[in-house]
């Protein structure tokens, strides 16, 4: 039997299931040569804002102990350039390109899903609502059902034919609340775990080790608590989840799966082996067909 690996979220159907995370992949020009995109369900894109942005001081990145801390600071050179230049590579490539928004008001997500809107080489829109709203008083926006709701509707509205996933921050004390939220104000997806909040002091110069003191924590590290996550949203909602944080290998994709994810992101597994997510991939393929799976949907577990 050979199992069907398409997924569809919102109006678009996705060859496969495994994408490759916001800011691990730039957008996909880096890694030519280094990966097949043609072998991946889709690329989120790096972290986009509307206007140019140089990102913290450094440094910017730590190890840790299964895992690593980030702050970088959402550089990037805004949307005019991205949707000009950088869209178009995924496109002529022929994956799947997903732009990934980053605002500090509601207006700007607004703004930025409707442009996002007429460039034919987008195919669908991730939030990223762990930024803070200047209008409220600095509140992340995924932290608080009062601010996610309203940007979440106006990017709903400027998105109206392409899939609308937002990306849920797990510093908060109920996920499935925020899950909720973005279902109810119209977003097809959503996609966790974002990073969790962190930080390393260097105990010689008794200072912190990043220029921004804290930052997100990704890797192996948080896979339990993404998984448990997944877990709890997928009983929340209706709508599919995309799940991520410290996937490796094979085994760790399916724990997602079967709890209740519809599609994963390879993040920072792709820093030490850029091959990670179409591995998977293959992977994932063969063990569908040899244990008798027929679709992505089938894995998800009873319990």
């Amino acid at each position: 039997m050979q199992p069907d690996l398409s997924v569809k979220i919102g109006s678009v159907t996705f060859k496969n299931p495994v994408w490759v995370a916001s800011g691990t992949f730039g957008n996909g020009e880096d890694l030519e040569g280094l990966a097949d995109l043609g072998k991946l369900g889709a690329v989120v894109m790096k972290g986009t804002t509307l206007n140019p942005r140089e990102g913290n001081p450094f440094s910017r990145i730590v190890e840790t102990p299964s895992g690593i801390l980030n702050c970088i600071g959402l550089q990037n050179p805004g949307l005019d350039v991205v949707l000009k230049e950088k869209a178009p590579y995924l496109a002529e490539k022929g994956v799947a390109a997903i732009l990934n928004i980053s605002g500090h008001s509601a207006e700007e997500y607004g703004e930025m899903a409707a442009r996002a809107e007429e460039c034919p080489s987008v195919t669908a829109v991730e939030m990223n609502v762990s930024c803070p709203n200047v209008k409220e008083g600095g509140i992340t926006f995924g932290t608080d059902v009062k601010v996610l709701g309203p940007a979440v509707k106006l990017a709903r509205a400027g998105l109206k034919t392409k899939p609308l996933i937002v990306k849920l921050s797990p510093n908060v004390t109920d996920i499935t609340v925020m899950a909720k939220c973005a279902e109810d104000s119209g977003a097809d997806a959503v996609s966790l775990i974002n990073t969790l909040t962190g930080m390393v002091i260097d105990t010689r110069r008794r200072r912190p080790v990043l220029g921004n003191i804290t930052g997100g924590l990704s890797g192996p590290a948080v896979r339990p608590v993404a998984v448990r996550m997944v877990y709890q949203t997928s009983r929340a909602v209706k709508i599919p989840i995309v799940g991520l944080g410290g996937i490796e290998k094979l085994d760790d994709a399916l724990q997602f799966f079967i709890a209740g994810a519809s599609a994963v992101q390879i993040g920072t597994a792709t820093f030490y082996e850029p091959r990670t997510a179409e591995t998977i991939a293959e992977g994932l393929e063969r063990y569908m067909a040899e244990n008798g799976f027929a679709s992505v949907a089938d894995l998800r577990g009873d319990f």
